[in-house]
């Protein structure tokens, strides 16, 4: 398939891909790529008859570090408990309130795996508030959130808050699948000869340990040799990869100095200073991003580590109120929360390509197009699956071949397109980046003046998330 893929994509009439010239030059840094705010646009609200309409409050993140940093030596509750009592200082809402608490999470902790559960009563609620904590990959904050709408909806709850953490600078490293039968059969053996007999059959090759990997278990490969293979599939240069890159972290830097960034509280690290921002946004120049090697497909690939979203820690809370519990209580929520759908492919061809499968079936079934979308917030994984994404997007071919469409969706303009940055700059912890995409959206859309923004997501495991974030009447 990734062969006959990468020859018809390659082929594609210069009417239905992106000619590298013209696409380098959309792309380029200049402020012409800055989004202008647009005039408030007058449209219908999505809401439904019978359905509970679904807000949200209030979004927050602690901000998101390069592993290795300021959060090296805490655990992955210590960073979910900052972003809830960072969301409980914004909002001041009542602990005993909150009737249920989600998060997402993708690498957990042996000791805290319900982390929703330790981070809750480490950030002060009851013993006797709910908590569970799910996992779906680099989408598992946005099945967080999709859960509490869900229990919102079904009207077992009114007040749910979601999000998600990740701490990469802590990993579980295990030891060898002979070590660990080994340890456990001396843990049952009752006899001094019994464990004798055990330590006698221990080997040197015992003592390698199982590191991890950000790897696909059915595949076996990493993220990054697909997003290098999705990339030549597509024909991304890796000019264009640097160039957009370049972009992202271009307006990061800019939001991040103008004030944009609202979702960020700052977090004060036990034993050290308080964290304030970000630390991964690092505008270079398209000089000292040629000079990287290719970091997974040896010498040829094209995806590097300046083009690549970094191994980050971080987490992220987002309190969701049925409508009618927010007015009574007295908030006045940022958006609705309306469509959703998620989206599952071939876990090795078309890993990184949920976003363009999830994109059209929410905008069905929303019964909206991609011209009523006034904001976009895609999660970049690697600047060669965004892109990729978006070609396939703007392919009719692709669209009739793969999945099972007539014509292509369209891709989004980049003028309303990750303007405030993206994961390539802002940072990646797998569980908590949907909750991010979501509140950026709310932001966005009240500052840029629009009324529908449209969040998307791809996902290890070929798996993908779509919703669409309505602005609440100003």
């Amino acid at each position: 398939m990734s062969s006959m893929l990468t020859h018809a994509i390659r082929n594609l009439p210069a009417s239905s891909a992106w000619a590298t010239r013209v696409f380098a030059r959309s792309l380029s840094c200049s402020s012409n790529l800055q989004a202008a705010a647009v005039q408030p646009k007058s449209k219908k609200t999505l809401a439904k008859s019978g359905v509970k309409n679904i807000v949200v409050v209030e979004g927050v993140r602690i901000p998101f570090l390069q592993s290795g940093t300021s959060y090296a030596d805490l655990m992955p509750h210590d960073l979910a408990r900052a972003a809830l009592q960072g969301l409980l200082n914004r909002t001041s809402v009542p602990r005993d309130v909150v009737d249920y608490i989600v998060y997402g999470t993708v690498i957990q902790e042996v000791k805290t795996s319900n982390v929703a559960r330790e981070a809750a009563l480490g950030a002060g609620f009851s013993d006797k508030t709910p908590a569970h904590t799910v996992t779906m990959a680099c989408i598992s904050s946005n099945q967080a959130m999709t859960t509490g709408v869900g229990m919102i909806a079904a009207g077992q709850c009114d007040v749910v808050v979601a999000g998600g953490v990740e701490l990469m600078s802590d990993v579980p490293i295990r030891h060898s699948r002979k070590m660990r039968k080994t340890m456990l059969t001396l843990n049952r053996a009752k006899t001094l000869g019994q464990k004798l007999s055990l330590i006698s059959k221990i080997r040197p090759d015992y003592f390698t340990p199982e590191l991890p990997a950000v790897a696909e278990f059915s595949t076996s490969e990493t993220m990054g040799h697909s997003a290098d293979r999705l990339a030549a599939a597509f024909a991304v240069s890796r000019l264009e990869q640097d160039e957009y890159a370049l972009r992202s972290h271009t307006l990061a830097k800019k939001a991040q100095d103008g004030g944009l960034l609202l979702d960020v509280v700052p977090f004060k690290v036990p034993g050290k200073d308080t964290v304030t921002k970000d630390n991964g946004i690092r505008p270079s120049s398209m000089e000292q991003m040629g000079k990287l090697k290719p970091a997974f497909v040896k010498p040829y690939g094209t995806v590097t580590a300046a083009n690549s979203s970094f191994l980050t820690d971080g987490a992220s809370a987002i309190l969701l109120m049925s409508e009618e519990k927010a007015l009574a209580m007295g908030y006045k929520p940022k958006a609705y929360l309306r469509d959703f759908v998620y989206v599952s492919q071939d876990p090795k061809d078309q890993l990184l390509l949920g976003p363009t499968y999830a994109t059209p079936k929410v905008l069905e079934k929303a019964g909206l197009t991609m011209a009523d979308i006034d904001v976009f917030e895609f999660h970049e994984a690697f600047a060669g699956q965004i892109l990729a994404n978006l070609k396939a997007m703007d392919s009719d071919w692709f669209a009739q071949n793969y999945m099972g469409r007539k014509s292509k969706v369209g891709a989004p303009p980049l003028e309303k397109f990750n303007n405030w940055g993206g994961s390539l700059s802002l940072g990646h912890p797998f569980g908590a980046t949907g909750c991010r995409l979501v509140i950026t959206a709310a932001h966005r859309l009240k500052k840029e003046g629009g009324q529908y923004g449209l969040v998307a997501a791809c996902a290890a495991g070929g798996q993908g998330h779509a919703m669409i974030v309505e602005l609440y009447p100003q």
